[in-house]
């Protein structure tokens, strides 16, 4: 997948605690958790994001409790991929599960800067910031697969479908 956007510069140990305060965990609607995200630290950023923005962090992104609810508000309000120097296991693997592409890039951690232009092909990796070109690591095809389908439950159903098809084809 390539997605365009701008650039969100975010620093080191961004925490999910601060990615959505604890008195939004019980909300159900993504959208209502991405009307929130980072309200208590950084009031402007809802409103600074546009559909497709990629966020550019520092190391050990997604730190903290392990609250899907901040990977959910993040897609849920336009991010379209994270890019990190490194991002916290937990967080990680929550991203993947939604549908939310996430690339590990120490040097596009380091080059990015609010508001540039930013394109990733999450397929190979390249990522281009103000038309100069970076390489973070891809994502796996099997991760890939995950994040096409929008999450790992829309791929969960289409494996069983296609694994009970396989076994009909088989009985007969």
């Amino acid at each position: 997948m390539i997605f365009k956007g701008n650039v969100q510069k975010l620093g080191d140990s961004v925490d999910t605690d601060v990615m959505v305060p604890g008195r939004y965990l019980s909300l159900l609607n993504p959208a209502d958790i991405a009307k929130h995200i980072f309200e208590e630290v950084d009031p402007g950023f809802v409103k600074r994001v546009s559909p497709g923005d990629v966020i550019v962090a520092g190391r050990n992104f997604g730190s903290g409790s392990g609250r899907e609810q901040a990977p959910f508000g993040l897609k849920a309000l336009g991010i379209s991929c994270i890019i990190a120097a490194s991002f916290s296991r937990t967080f990680y693997r929550m991203s993947i599960d939604l549908g939310l592409p996430i690339l590990i890039s120490p040097e596009v951690a380091a080059a990015a800067q609010q508001g540039q232009k930013i394109e990733v092909d999450t397929r190979t990796g390249k990522v281009l910031l103000d038309g100069k070109e970076f390489q973070a690591e891809p994502m796996p095809e099997f991760i890939q697969e995950i994040i096409d389908m929008g999450g790992v439950t829309d791929w969960v159903k289409k494996e069983v479908a296609r694994r009970k098809a396989a076994a009909a084809g088989q009985a007969n």
